[in-house]
Order: structure tokens, then C-alpha cells, then sequence
């Protein structure tokens, strides 16, 4: 039989220990100065500005006057109602203020005309979307719209959510006799 191979051993100890590594605390860098009184002031200051500048657009904001859009199609009443009323008083004021011109040569066609109107009633501008193709119709829309002023005051709903209403309709004049909103 043959002998077995010597085992070799392998030391597994060392009679002298390595030295543990700690991890070691950061040394503290330089302690911040606080700032001083002048770049106190100028901190201040640029708050103060930003501040004013803030307060500025604030106010700005709060004068934009707040629309409130309506059409043929609105159908929340408080604004349907005040509309009707509108429209019934323009196209009365239209009925006896129709143009001759118009009458004379048979004109019809239909316009579609935008309306602002203030809480006290009264017409702040009318603007032309689209033309009826005659400019002695768009003209005495427009003409009508004016004379019809002032209108009603908003009622106290109205006013509590719109500093300004915007009233788009369509016109039609017809038959060169009447005039009729859509």
C-alpha cells in the first residue's frame, strides 16, 4: 500500500494581531460666520421688493373684470332670464328703428354680433364676428344694440359672479321688415 500524502497544514492564527482600522469622526471644517448686518439689510430688501412686487400683481389681478360668456345656448336661468330681457328689448328698439335702406332695397342676411355689457347696464363695447354680407345690416345691428342701452341692471346673483357679461347672438334681418336674434 502506498503511504498517504502529507497533509500540509496552513497557520490559521498569527501570534501578533493586525491593529483594528476605526472609522475616525470628521474633523470639523470652519464654523460659518453668521452674516453680517449689511447682508442682513440687503436680504431684507430684496424680500421687501419681492414682496411689493407681489402685492402689486395681486391687485392687478383682482381689477381684471371677471366674464361671464353667454349664448343663444346658455340655459343656466339666472342668465338665460337676464338674456331674454336683453334680446326683447333690442329687437323692440330694432322693430322701430329698422333701416329705411334696408326696407327700400329688400335686404336680408344674418350676423353674428358679441356684446359687453356692465353690472349697472350699461354697453361697454359690441363687436362685429361676422358679417351679414351688407354693411348697412351690420351696421344697424350695431346702431340698434347702442340705442337700446342702458339695459338692466345685473341681479344681485349675476353680480355676486361676474363684474362684466359678454352676449354673443345671431341677428337675421328679415325680409328687409323685421329683426329676430337667434
Amino acid at each position: 500500500m502506498a503511504a498517504p500524502a502529507p497533509v500540509q497544514r496552513q497557520l490559521l492564527t498569527s501570534a501578533k494581531p493586525k491593529p483594528a482600522q476605526v472609522a475616525t469622526a470628521p474633523q470639523p471644517g470652519p464654523v460659518a460666520q453668521p452674516p453680517s448686518a449689511d447682508e442682513l439689510l440687503s436680504g431684507a430688501r430684496r424680500y421687501a421688493q419681492l414682496e411689493a412686487r407681489l402685492d402689486r400683481q395681486q391687485r392687478a389681478y383682482a381689477k381684471i373684470p371677471r366674464e361671464k360668456f353667454i349664448t343663444a345656448r346658455t340655459r343656466e336661468y339666472k342668465y338665460a332670464a337676464y338674456m331674454e330681457a336683453w334680446r326683447r328689448k333690442v329687437e323692440a328698439v330694432g322693430k322701430l328703428n329698422y333701416p329705411a335702406e334696408a326696407r327700400n332695397e329688400g335686404l336680408s342676411g344674418s350676423l353674428l354680433l358679441t356684446v359687453r355689457i356692465s353690472p349697472d347696464g350699461s354697453l361697454v363695447d359690441t363687436t362685429l364676428r361676422r358679417s351679414s354680407g351688407h354693411p348697412v345690416l351690420d351696421r344697424a345691428a350695431q346702431d340698434i344694440v347702442r340705442w337700446a342701452a342702458p339695459y338692466a341692471p345685473f341681479p344681485p346673483d349675476i353680480r355676486a359672479e361676474a363684474d362684466m357679461l359678454v352676449i354673443t347672438r345671431t341677428w337675421q334681418f328679415l325680409d328687409g321688415r323685421a329683426l329676430a336674434g337667434e
